[in-house]
C-alpha cells in the first residue's frame, strides 16, 4: 500500500465525469506503476466518512481514446493506494428496445470482442487462470440495483454488456449479430480488460453503464454528437447513484469472494 496516501473505495470515471466532484479533494496522487502511466493523477478525498480515490478513465477532457486506456496501470494504481471497491460508470449503447437511452444497466456479464489489449498482470513466471464465470461484485450490483430503484431510475438489472475496440462504431452487421445471434443487451468499448484486471487484483468490481443511444441495429445511426446530448442528461442520475451507494457499502468484505479471486487461480 502507498506510505502516505490512502482510499478503501475507487471510482473510475467515465465518458462525461472526468472530475471529482463528487466530493471534497484533499489531494492529489501520482502512483508509479510497474505497467507505465495511469490515465491521470489520482484525486484523494473524502465522502460520507468513507476515503475515496477518483481517476478519470479518459484523462481530463478526454484524451484518451478506448483502446488506449492503460487499464493495467489504472488498476495496480487503484490498488497500491489500498482500494478495494471499483465503482465504474460507462456511457454504452443499447441493443434492446427495451433498454432507452436515459436508462441505467447494471451488467453481470460480458462478452469480449476487443483485440488489442493488455488482459493480466500475469504475463510469465507466475501463471493465473483468474475465474470470470461471474465477472462482477454480487455485493456491489445489489446495491447499485437498490439504490438505483430508490432514486426512481429506471435501472436493468440483469445485462450483458458487450465489448468492442472502438474507437469506431459498429457496422450495422456486426450490431444485429451482437443483438440477435449473440444475445447481448448494451455495447460499449471500456468494460474489458478493466473487470478482468480487478478481478486479478481482488478488488471488488460493478459497473454502472449509462444508455445514451441505440445502437446501429436501429434506423437511425448512432453518431458521437448525439451520444454527447445524452450524455449530458444522464450524468447527474449517475453521480446520484454514486453518492447513494457509497454510504451502504460496508467497511467489511464478508458478502462476496472477490477479495479470494486468487485462492485457486495462482499455478
Amino acid at each position: 500500500m502507498h506510505k502516505k496516501h490512502s482510499a478503501d473505495i475507487g471510482i473510475i470515471g467515465g465518458t462525461g465525469i472526468y472530475t471529482a466532484e463528487l466530493f471534497g479533494v484533499d489531494k492529489q496522487v501520482k502512483v508509479y506503476t510497474p505497467y507505465g502511466q495511469p490515465s491521470d493523477l489520482i484525486n484523494i478525498g473524502e465522502f460520507g466518512g468513507r476515503r475515496i480515490a477518483f481517476i478519470p478513465r479518459h484523462g481530463r477532457g478526454h484524451t484518451i481514446p478506448p483502446h488506449r486506456i492503460n487499464n493495467r496501470a489504472n488498476i495496480w494504481a487503484l490498488r497500491e493506494i489500498g482500494v478495494t471497491r471499483i465503482i465504474a460508470p460507462s456511457a454504452v449503447g443499447s441493443l434492446r428496445n427495451e433498454y432507452r437511452p436515459g436508462d441505467i444497466a447494471i451488467p453481470d456479464q460480458f462478452i469480449d470482442f476487443t483485440k488489442r489489449r493488455e488482459y493480466t498482470f500475469y504475463d510469465g513466471g507466475e501463471i493465473c487462470h483468474v475465474s470470470v464465470a461471474d465477472p462482477f461484485c454480487d455485493d456491489l450490483r445489489n446495491i447499485a440495483v437498490r439504490c438505483a430503484t430508490k432514486l426512481k431510475n429506471i435501472v436493468h438489472p440483469k445485462v450483458t454488456y458487450i465489448c468492442i475496440e472502438g474507437p469506431r462504431f459498429s457496422t450495422r452487421a456486426e450490431s444485429r449479430l451482437f443483438r440477435e445471434v449473440l444475445g447481448g443487451d448494451i455495447i460499449g468499448m471500456t468494460l474489458v480488460p478493466e473487470c478482468i484486471l480487478a478481478r486479478e487484483a481482488e478488488i471488488c468490481y460493478v459497473s454502472i453503464s449509462s444508455i445514451t443511444d441505440y445502437d446501429v441495429w436501429s434506423e437511425s445511426p448512432v453518431n458521437a454528437k448525439d451520444i454527447l446530448e445524452q450524455l449530458k442528461k444522464n450524468v447527474e442520475s449517475t453521480r446520484n447513484l454514486i453518492t447513494e451507494m457509497i454510504p451502504l457499502i460496508s467497511n467489511e468484505r464478508t458478502r462476496c469472494s472477490c477479495g479470494r479471486a486468487l485462492a485457486e487461480s495462482l499455478l
